[in-house]
């Protein structure tokens, strides 16, 4: 295991939100981007997959990110007319037009890995007193909002692609205060159960498919969520530090074995518990990464992190409650259960895992 794990190439195409720092004044507004460029030449709908690889334009969007700083500038702002009206500036309902600041490529690296550039865009605001509200089109995905000059009560969004913030003050900064941002954390946490999070959804089902008896189900949710609260907070405040392309296969692989496991019956409690704690850490790390990606402020991050946990929680148990009362509830105590349900349920998570475990590794 060790040698396959220092042999696994690091496939780092998955979608990561835009964030984005906005500076309001009496006339003009302004957004510093941090994003995927590459994505936005190859004209990816990044609101529709969850992966590049998955995109009809993965091709092209692996030749941009081996291109040179000079040469990729060049073919982002030849594409600019086309890419500038999936950047929402928005005054009393008219959109407008922004414009090019700058745009900073870091060199050409390891391809396998992301790239992150820096895209600074403005627009003229006419006179008067009217907010700006900002946004991207949802073919750009998720985004990230910032609005600089307000100190730790500044507002910050979580916005999928098509929504807009609030309207933006030009006199004053639009501030919030931690509740609302707990509340909002909450809600991101339980978006990335239900629907984006199919393999911790796999993985909660093969812990419901083990056994139907509420005591080992209760034992197993238990040492879930503590290992992964234990490295969603050291991952996420940097005391630890894993890579995505070490974790995710690990994660697919839990998800094989748990599935696998069930379809034996093979095990006791204790013994299954503790490996289930064990999942529970790496899975932890995958939320980490994801709530890395946020850029949430350090004033408010503990309350970010508390409401993310939360959410997790929450959307793990309408997976539990969902299974329940599709099967569990209406066949769980007939003798049919097992053959019928749980073993071939559990066969077709470890199938899926197992697709993940060589895609993750591979391709």
């Amino acid at each position: 295991m060790a040698l396959v794990i220092t042999t696994w190439p690091a496939a780092a195409h998955e979608i990561r939100p835009t964030i984005g720092d906005i500076s309001v004044t009496q006339t003009n507004a302004t957004l510093s981007l941090r994003l995927a460029l590459e994505a936005l030449v190859a004209d990816i709908d990044l609101g529709a997959v969850n992966d590049t690889n998955d995109a009809p334009e993965a091709a092209l969007y692996d030749r941009l990110r081996a291109m040179a700083p000079a040469d990729l500038e060049a073919a982002f702002r030849a594409a600019w007319p086309r890419i500038s009206d999936g950047f929402i500036i928005e005054l009393n309902g008219t959109r407008l037009t922004p414009e090019i600041v700058s745009v900073d490529i870091p060199e050409t690296g390891d391809t396998d890995l992301p790239r992150d550039s820096f895209l600074t865009i403005a627009a003229d605001l006419p006179p008067g007193d009217a907010g700006v509200r900002v946004g991207l089109s949802p073919a750009l995905g998720t985004f990230i909002p910032r609005q600089v000059g307000g100190g730790e009560d500044a507002y910050e969004g979580f916005l999928d692609g098509g929504e807009l913030t609030p309207a933006l003050p030009r006199a004053e900064v639009l501030t919030e205060g931690a509740g609302a941002v707990f509340l909002r954390y909450i809600v991101a946490g339980f978006d990335h159960i239900i629907p984006k999070g199919l393999d911790h959804i796999l993985f909660v089902l093969g812990l419901f498919f083990f056994s139907m008896h509420i005591r080992p189900l209760l034992f197993q949710v238990t040492a879930f969520t503590l290992a992964h609260t234990i490295t969603l907070a050291l991952a996420s405040t940097g005391v630890v530090s894993v890579p995505a392309s070490v974790v995710e296969p690990l994660i697919a692989a839990s998800i094989v074995y748990v599935g696998i496991e069930n379809t034996l019956g093979r095990g006791n409690m204790r013994a299954r518990t503790a490996l289930v704690f064990a999942f529970g850490l790496l899975h932890g790390l995958g939320f980490a990464s994801v709530l890395g990606d946020f850029g949430i402020a350090t004033e408010r991050f503990g309350w970010a992190l508390a409401g993310f946990n939360i959410g997790v929680e929450l959307g793990q148990l309408a997976v539990i409650a969902g299974a329940f009362l599709t099967v569990g509830l209406w066949f769980g105590k007939k003798e049919f259960y097992r053959p019928l349900i749980a073993v071939p349920a559990s066969l077709a998570i470890a199938a899926v895992g197992a697709y993940w475990v060589v895609e993750r590794t591979l391709l």
